[in-house]
C-alpha cells in the first residue's frame, strides 16, 4: 500500500505552493523528509522535524531528524518511525518544519491510500504546483479578540475588568 500526501507550504499569500507525494506506508519519516526536501528543491542539509497534528493543525509530539542527546527527554527520530506508525485514516495530518533558522513550515495531509503501481518506484512526486519563494513568507498573526482594533489599547476603559486575562 502507498500513501498519497499533499505537502502545502504554510504561507499567508494567495499563491498555492504544494506537492503531492506518493510513498510506501512502510517507509520511515526520514525517507518522507528526503522526498519533501527534494520536491521543493531544498539542499537537505538543514535540521527538520515532523510534528503529529490534529484536525485544527495543532502542533503535537515532535519527531526529529537528529538526536540532541537530551537525557531528560527521549525524542523520537525520523529514521526509527515508520509512516504507518503515525498516520492512519483518523490521524492523517503532520506539520513539517525544515531549517529551524528560517522555519519553512509545511502542512502535510494524507489525501489517499492506494495500491502500489507495478513498475513505479517510491517515493514518487505526482503533482507540483507553485514555486518555492527565495525567502520564507512572513506570517501574519491576527488576534481573535475583537476588542483589539488597530493597536488601540482598550484596557484603559476596562481597568477593573480582568475577565479576559
Amino acid at each position: 500500500m502507498i500513501y498519497r500526501f499533499r505537502a502545502i507550504l504554510d504561507n499567508d499569500t494567495e499563491d498555492d505552493i504544494f506537492r503531492d507525494i506518493e510513498i510506501s506506508k512502510e517507509d520511515s519519516l526520514a525517507e518522507f523528509h528526503k522526498s519533501i526536501t527534494k520536491s521543493f528543491g531544498f539542499n537537505n542539509n538543514e535540521i527538520a522535524s515532523f510534528y503529529i497534528s490534529d484536525n485544527q493543525w495543532s502542533q503535537g509530539e515532535e519527531i526529529s531528524l537528529f538526536s540532541f542527546d537530551d537525557q531528560n527527554k527521549k525524542n523520537k527520530l525520523m529514521s526509527d518511525v515508520l509512516i504507518t506508525d503515525v498516520i492512519n485514516t483518523q490521524n492523517n495530518k503532520l506539520i513539517y518544519v525544515y531549517d529551524f533558522l528560517n522555519m519553512w513550515t509545511f502542512l502535510i495531509e494524507l489525501i489517499e491510500i492506494a495500491e502500489e503501481i507495478k513498475g513505479t518506484s517510491y517515493p514518487n512526486i505526482i503533482f507540483s504546483k507553485g514555486e518555492i519563494p527565495e525567502k520564507v513568507p512572513e506570517k501574519k498573526f491576527e488576534s481573535e479578540r475583537s476588542e483589539i482594533v488597530d493597536g488601540e489599547d482598550l484596557e484603559s476603559d476596562n481597568k477593573d475588568d480582568h475577565s479576559y486575562y
